[in-house]
């Protein structure tokens, strides 16, 4: 069994908007690293961005930021807040055997706490990147971080995976 990084919605529109406690562009560069260092690990890397559903065109910035995703990383497409309804990650992660997944990404309450609490209905183990998420508040942020994470699993830093 293998652990997978899970970047949730690293997209020009998303890192743009006013988070905290950490900017989009920290978030952003946190997650390359993380993301690096998968890669030189050879364990699998997601990508997850979300589209509007019912939309003829996406509004600007809907792709991901530039040079994040990588040949070999496997990219999801989401319609709802959390990563896994209705988009087959849950099969895709199970053909590469991974039982844990290290989240990270935008929104901290939003795309990666919705994905965290149905990546545990599914029964993977998590790990959650403090440092590599923000919120649209930093209050909502450290609440999730301090109080709601640790009831899923273990709440650690980038530099833990360097």
């Amino acid at each position: 069994m293998t652990s997978a990084l899970v970047l949730i919605d690293l997209m020009p529109r998303i890192v743009a908007l006013p988070l905290a406690p950490h900017s989009g562009e920290e978030v952003l560069e946190r997650g390359r690293e993380l993301a690096e260092s998968f890669r030189e690990r050879e364990r699998p890397v997601v990508m997850v961005r979300v589209e509007r559903p019912g939309v003829a065109e996406q509004p600007p910035g809907s792709d991901f930021a530039d040079d994040l995703v990588h040949d070999g990383d496997l990219v999801v497409v989401k319609r709802t807040v959390g990563a896994f309804h209705g988009t087959g990650l849950d099969e895709r992660l199970r053909a590469l055997d991974v039982d844990t997944l290290v989240i990270a990404g935008l929104v901290t309450t939003m795309g990666v706490e919705s994905t965290a609490r149905a990546a545990s209905d599914h029964g993977y183990r998590l790990e959650f990147v403090a440092d590599a998420m923000s919120g649209l508040a930093a209050d909502e942020h450290d609440f999730a971080v301090r109080r709601v994470f640790p009831r899923f699993g273990e709440v650690r830093r980038t530099a833990d995976y360097r």
